[in-house]
C-alpha cells in the first residue's frame, strides 16, 4: 500500500490533489526548517523548493536531525533535501534545493509569484521582513514561525485577510544608559555589555575618536552627570595610550592596572556619584594580590534574576559538584582564574591585531579568544562591584543573545506550520480565481502559540485584520519588467509614472494626471518635480537592477505609495519595459495622527541584545525592533545632487534584529 493512501484518506481527494499540485517554498533549513521539510515530504507535497544561505556546523547536529557529522561544512539546503527525500522515495516528490540568500536579486517578485504557499523558518529580522514584503506584493500566503526555548508560535499571513509581519509593533530593544555601563553597573549583564560593547572595542576594535566624543557629548546634553562625562573623555584618551602598549610584554598587566585599579580609584574620587541611593562603591583590584591569593574580594550583593538567567544559575549550581573536565563551560572560575584568563586572552588578541593591523577585531560568541576576553573582563568587573560572577556558558548565552534551541519545540512548531498550511490550501483557495477569500467569516487559519502551561500547552486565536496604517501590506505593488540597461529614469518618470500611473483611478479624485510625484529607491531620492538631474541616466547606471524596488509617492502624501518591483524583462517585448494591462486603483493614505508632544528626557543608550524575558511567559514574540517607517521617514538622500542641493527628509532610526529566534 502506498504511503500516500492514508494521507489521501484523511485529507480527502480534493485537498490531497492541491497538496500534490501546489508549489511551496521553505525559507530556512535550520532547526524548524529540517523538521518542516521532513513533514512536507511525509504529507505528500510533491513540489518543494528550499533555500538557505548557511552551511552545517557541529553545533547544529544535536537538533537538526537531517544532518550528520560527515555533512559538516556542506550546504544546509542541499543536504536537507537529499536526506528528506528518503522519507518518501516512491511518491514522485521533487525538492529543488538552493544554497543562497533569499534576498538575492534573482529572488524577485516574479519568482515568489511562482509559489502557491511560502513557509518561513528563519532566524533573523531582516530576512523575515524581506520575505513578508515579497509575499504581500505577490499576494502569496505566508506561514511565519519561530521558537524561543520551550515557547513557539505559528502565524499565517494572507494578503488583505490577516495582518502581515509588519502590521504588528515590535518590542523595543533592551537598552542601558551610558553611565550605568561605564561607571555604575549593578547587574551581571551590565558588566558583560561593558566588556563586549565598550572595552573590547576600545582595545581591539576600530579606533574612532570622533564617535567617542559625539556619544559623550550627547550624554552630557541629555542631562547626565557633567563631571562624570568629562572624566570619561579623559578615560577615552588614556585608553588610546594603553592600546598602543598591548603588544609589549607587560601590556596586558598595564591594561589590567588601568581598568581595574586606576579607573576605579578615579571613580571613587567622584564623591557625588556615590551619594545616590542604591549605588555600591567598587573595590580596586590588585593584580599581584590576586595572583598570590591575598586579595580580599568585596561581599556579593543580591541581584534579581530573570527567568532564563535563573535557569542558567541552577545549571551552574549543579555543576559545582560535577567533574570539572565534563562541565568546563558551566564551572564558575575563581578570581585568580579570571585574572589569568584575562592576561592570556589579551596576549592572544593583541597578537591577532598586530598580525592584521588594518582589520579591527569584533566580538563573536563562537570565537574562543573574544569570548574568553569578555568572560574574564565581565567577571573581574563584577567582582570589583560585588556582583555575582557568571560561567562561560552563561556569558556566551547573554553576550551572544542565545536562546537555547530545543528540538522538541522545533518539531511541534513544524507540525503546526503544516497544519495551518493545509487549512490555507483546503479553504482559502476555494474562490473561483484560485486565490484566497477575503471574507473574514471564511478564515480557517489561526495564530497558534506553544506555551509552558502543562494543562494547556497550545493556545490559539483568529488572526487580526490588516492594520490600515501598515506601510507594507497596504501599499500598492506593480511588477515592472524592465531592461535596466536601456530604460532611463526619464522614461520611467514621464511614461510610466506620469503616463501609465497618472491614468490610474485615484480614490476620491479620478485620474491622477495632475499629481506631482517623487521617486525613491531604498534610502535614495532619484527624482522629484524640482530635481531632474538623473533623467538621462539608465536605471542600471543608477544602481537599480533586478530585485530592487522603485517607490513612487505623491508630493502631498495624500495617496498610498506605489512600489514598482523591478523584474527580468520580457524577451518578446519591443519596449524597454512592460507593465500590467489592468487599470489600477490607488487608495488614499490613512489620516495622519496629530503630532503629540514628545518628551526629550531620554538619555543616550547602549542598545544591547539581551536574552531576558522579553516576551510574556505564555506568548513568545518572534519579532523585534520598531515598526517599519514609511518611505518619507527613511532619511532619503538625493542621488546626483551636489552637497548644496541635497535634500534630507526626517530620519527615523529602525533597529532590526533586536530579538532573535533560533
Amino acid at each position: 500500500m502506498p504511503r500516500s493512501t492514508y494521507t489521501e484518506a484523511l485529507l480527502g481527494q480534493e485537498v490531497y490533489k492541491k497538496v500534490r499540485e501546489t508549489k511551496v517554498l521553505v525559507v530556512g533549513a535550520g532547526g524548524i526548517g529540517c523538521e518542516l521539510l521532513k513533514n512536507l515530504v511525509l504529507v505528500g507535497f510533491a513540489n518543494i523548493e528550499i533555500i538557505d544561505l548557511d552551511t552545517i556546523d557541529l553545533s547544529n547536529l544535536n537538533r537538526q536531525f537531517l544532518f550528520r557529522k560527515p555533512d559538516i561544512s556542506k550546504s544546509k539546503a542541499l543536504v536537507a533535501a537529499a536526506t528528506a527525500h528518503h522519507f518518501n522515495p516512491s511518491s514522485g516528490i521533487n525538492i529543488n534545493a538552493r544554497h543562497g540568500n533569499v534576498k538575492d536579486s534573482v529572488n524577485d517578485l516574479e519568482w515568489i509569484k511562482g509559489f502557491g504557499l511560502v513557509m518561513n523558518a528563519l532566524d533573523n529580522m531582516d530576512a523575515r521582513r524581506h520575505v513578508n514584503r515579497l509575499c504581500q506584493a505577490a499576494g502569496v500566503p505566508l506561514v511565519e514561525s519561530g521558537t524561543a526555548g520551550y515557547l513557539g508560535q505559528v502565524t499565517p499571513m494572507i494578503k488583505d485577510v490577516t495582518e502581515c509581519f509588519d502590521c504588528v509593533p515590535k518590542p523595543a530593544p533592551k537598552a542601558f544608559p551610558v553611565c550605568t555601563i561605564r561607571s555604575t553597573p549593578s547587574e551581571p549583564i551590565h558588566c558583560i555589555v561593558w566588556g563586549k560593547t565598550y572595552l573590547f572595542g576600545k582595545l581591539f576594535g576600530e579606533d574612532d575618536e570622533d564617535m567617542d566624543t559625539e556619544e559623550l557629548d550627547k550624554a552630557k546634553a541629555s542631562g547626565e552627570n557633567a563631571e562624570e562625562i568629562e572624566n570619561l573623555k579623559k578615560e577615552a584618551a588614556a585608553f588610546r595610550q594603553v592600546r598602543k602598549s598591548l603588544s609589549e610584554e607587560d601590556g596586558p598587566r598595564r591594561v589590567f592596572h588601568k581598568i581595574f585599579n586606576e579607573d576605579i580609584f578615579r571613580l571613587l574620587a567622584m564623591e557625588d556619584m556615590w551619594k545616590k541611593e542604591g549605588r555600591v562603591k567598587p573595590v580596586p583590584l590588585d593584580c599581584d594580590a590576586i595572583l598570590d591569593g591575598t586579595f580580599v574580594a568585596p561581599p556579593l550583593r543580591t541581584v534579581p534574576a530573570a527567568n532564563q538567567q535563573a535557569n542558567s544559575d541552577k545549571v551552574a549550581e549543579r555543576a559545582k559538584d560535577k567533574p570539572a573536565a565534563l562541565l568546563k563551560d558551566q564551572k564558575e572560575l575563581s578570581l585568580k582564574e579570571n585574572l589569568e584568563l584575562f592576561l592570556d586572552s589579551c596576549k592572544r588578541l593583541s597578537a591577532r591585531a598586530l598580525a592584521f593591523p588594518d582589520t579591527p577585531l569584533s566580538f563573536d560568541k563562537d570565537d574562543d579568544d573574544t569570548l574568553d576576553f569578555v568572560l574574564a573582563t565581565a567577571n573581574l568587573r563584577a567582582t570589583a562591584y560585588g556582583i555575582p560572577n557568571k560561567t562561560r556558558f552563561q556569558v556566551k548565552e547573554m553576550a551572544g543573545n542565545i536562546i537555547p534551541a530545543i528540538a522538541t519545540t522545533n518539531a511541534i512548531i513544524a507540525g503546526l506550520i503544516v497544519m495551518q498550511s493545509l487549512n490555507i490550501l483546503s479553504r482559502m483557495h476555494s474562490t473561483s480565481n484560485g486565490g484566497p477569500s477575503t471574507d473574514s467569516s471564511h478564515i480557517p487559519v489561526r495564530n497558534v502559540f506553544l506555551r509552558t502551561d502543562p494543562t494547556k500547552p497550545l493556545g490559539s486565536f483568529v488572526p487580526q485584520h490588516p492594520d490600515p496604517t501598515c506601510s507594507v501590506c497596504r501599499d500598492v505593488y506593480i511588477p515592472f519588467k524592465a531592461d535596466v540597461g536601456k530604460c532611463t529614469l526619464g522614461e520611467f518618470v514621464e511614461d510610466v509614472v506620469k503616463g501609465w500611473l497618472g491614468s490610474a483611478e485615484f480614490e476620491g479624485q479620478g485620474e491622477g494626471k495632475d499629481v506631482e510625484w517623487t521617486v525613491f529607491e531604498g534610502g535614495r531620492l532619484l527624482a522629484d518635480p524640482d530635481f531632474e538631474d538623473n533623467f538621462e541616466r539608465t536605471l542600471e547606471d543608477l544602481g537599480v537592477g533586478r530585485g530592487k524596488i522603485l517607490t513612487v509617492r505623491d508630493e502631498d502624501t495624500k495617496y498610498r505609495p506605489v512600489h514598482f518591483c523591478v523584474c527580468q524583462p520580457d524577451p518578446e517585448a519591443s519596449n524597454a519595459y512592460t507593465l500590467p494591462d489592468e487599470k489600477l486603483t490607488i487608495p488614499l493614505a490613512p489620516a495622519k495622527p496629530k503630532d503629540a508632544a514628545r518628551e526629550s528626557s531620554e538619555e543616550p543608550e547602549i542598545v544591547e541584545h539581551v536574552p531576558a524575558n522579553t516576551a510574556p511567559k505564555d506568548m513568545p514574540s518572534v519579532t523585534a525592533g520598531v515598526k517599519r517607517p514609511a518611505p518619507e521617514d527613511d532619511g532619503q538622500i538625493a542621488v546626483g545632487r551636489d552637497d548644496a542641493k541635497k535634500r534630507r527628509v526626517t530620519t527615523v532610526v529602525d533597529d532590526d534584529d533586536d530579538f532573535e529566534i533560533l
